[in-house]
Order: C-alpha cells, then structure tokens, then sequence
C-alpha cells in the first residue's frame, strides 16, 4: 500500500513558520512529506531534519522527496528523543519547528497496521513496528484497572470501567487477537440506546489504546520546552494537535514560557529571574478552513497553535 496522506493546514503551517530561505528546520513528524515538500520547496541554502518512527513513512519520502535530498537529513525515531540527535548533528539552533501529532492516512487506512476499527485486522497500532509494546499486548495483558484508566486518561470515555469489565471477562475464554474482535467488546458494553448516539462507540477506546501503544503523551511537555529553547530569535514552532490532551499540553507549556516572572504573587520583588522566553501568536488556535474539511474530514479536530522565540 503506497504512503498516501493529506498534510493538514498546511498553508497556515508554511505562513505560520515565516521559512527563511537559508535556515535550519526541523519536521518532527515528517509522515506523507506533504509538509517537508512545502518546507523544502522555499530553502535555497537551508536545510530541513525530518524525523519520523515509522520506518514506512521514511522510505516512502525519501522517494517522493527525492529532488531535494541535498537538502535534507532523516531520522528514523520518536522525536521525543530529537534533542540527542540534534546534538550529535551540531545543530545548536533552529529556525522554526513543526509538530503534527496526527495519525497519518496511510496508517489509519492499511488495515495490517491494526488502527481502525473499521476493519478486522490483527491488533497492532505501533506506529515504529520494532517496538515491543503493541495493542494486543495492552489488552490482553493490562489488568482490569490498568485498561480502565488508559481508556479512561486517554479517551476520556465514561464507560471505561465497563468496558475494561467486558475485555477482562472476555479474555477468560481467549485471548483478543484482530480489532473486530475489540470492536465488538467495546460496543457491547455500552447500552443498546446509547451506542450508536455520539457516532462509532469504539472510537475512543481505540484512540486511547492507540496512545498507550505508542506513547504519544509522555514527555510531550518536555520535548515541546526544549525545542523551543532551541529556535533562534525569531524562530517559530508550528504544532498540531488532535484530540484535547495533545492541546491542553501544548496549550500550557506555551503559557509557561511566555510567562515573564514566576514568583509567587504576593510577592513584591521578583527573585525567579524568569525571562519571557515565546510571543505566543495564535490567541486562539487556529482550525481548518471550510473548504479544507470538504476536501478532508480528518482535518475536522485538528488545532494549530503558533509561538515565536523572543
């Protein structure tokens, strides 16, 4: 199945990173390529690192980024780990960052990924197929308590414990193997009148088994901090995001760092000697544009927030 995905927002993105010809940038999540296409297209002595940690996504634009490889260096990890890679690269200092926490198309649509559950297929959801930990694992060996805070923390779902309780007792008679299997758990456990009422009953169970699998939350706030800490004056970090957890992260971590003093408030002089380190841009994050969603509805929760270093 070829690597096929819509790159979401992307005008708002290349407008919001305000690219300089000759600087260094840095796409965290480089999937499809749609927006390291658009980010190359505009360097001329400049140079993009381009990291994804699915060795699928890498080969297929290495392919299609092919005219600009010159230009360009890959990495295959999470990017939660880019800062050693930066490190070993000599990159001190960025011009501007870009991170789309989505699921790309490719992964969602090739139904031996395991993501959707809109086709039986064996449990996987790993985005980097070398790593141990997949959705098979997750649910058939977490305890019942142990699903029903995934699902409840990252799916946000009020019948977590219900529906932790169904694939507890089901895997008494045999072991969870495709995502129909899980489907079908997950929509017994909601009541016959509620199940159809906010659209697919699976969908959050699936999205918060799909961040535990893959580890999507942790340490976001911390790589989100240090990128930042890297861009130049005047550099921008452009981030995406997807459900309200991402946002919520991304959302505080800016706040924090455009703060200009943290002491407490009753005190009268600052001792923290905190500088204000972004001018956060959008107010309000921005959305897609109507037109957008008509042409892709995976485009429907997504939430851009932009920062410049100062």
């Amino acid at each position: 199945m070829e690597f096929k995905h819509k790159p979401v927002m992307l005008q708002e993105c290349i407008e919001g990173l305000e690219i300089n010809p000759d600087g260094v940038y840095l796409d965290c999540t480089l999937g499809g390529g749609g927006h390291s296409s658009q980010i190359l297209a505009r360097l001329k002595g400049g140079r993009l690192i381009a990291v994804d940690k699915d060795a699928d996504a890498l080969k297929s634009a290495q392919k299609r980024l092919e005219e600009y490889k010159d230009k360009i260096t890959y990495i295959h990890d999470d990017f939660k780990n880019v800062i050693s890679h930066l490190d070993e690269l000599g990159v001190q200092k960025l011009d501007g960052v870009l991170i789309d926490l989505g699921v790309s198309s490719y992964q969602l649509d090739n139904a031996d990924r395991g993501f959707s559950y809109n086709a039986d297929a064996p449990l996987d959801m790993r985005m980097d197929q070398s790593q141990y930990l997949d959705a098979k694992k997750v649910v058939n060996e977490y305890s019942q308590e142990a699903l029903a805070d995934v699902i409840w923390q990252y799916g946000e779902d009020k019948l977590s414990r219900a529906i932790a309780r169904n694939i507890v007792e089901y895997r008494k008679t045999k072991a969870i193997e495709t995502t129909g299997e899980l489907a079908k758990i997950v929509e017994e456990a909601y009541p016959a009148k509620l199940r159809w009422k906010f659209g697919n009953p699976c969908k959050r169970t699936f999205q918060a088994i799909r961040i535990e699998v893959n580890g999507e939350l942790k340490d976001l706030d911390r790589v989100v901090n240090d990128l930042v800490l890297r861009l130049k004056a005047g550099g921008r970090i452009c981030i995406i995001t997807f459900h309200s957890l991402e946002d919520r992260i991304v959302k505080r971590v800016f706040v924090e760092l455009n703060k200009e003093c943290i002491c407490p408030p009753h005190q009268p002089i600052c001792t923290c000697n905190k500088r204000r380190d972004v001018e956060i841009i959008t107010k309000k994050p921005l959305v897609a544009s109507k037109q957008e969603l008509e042409d892709n509805s995976r485009a429907s929760c997504a939430k851009l927030r932009i920062a410049q270093r100062v």
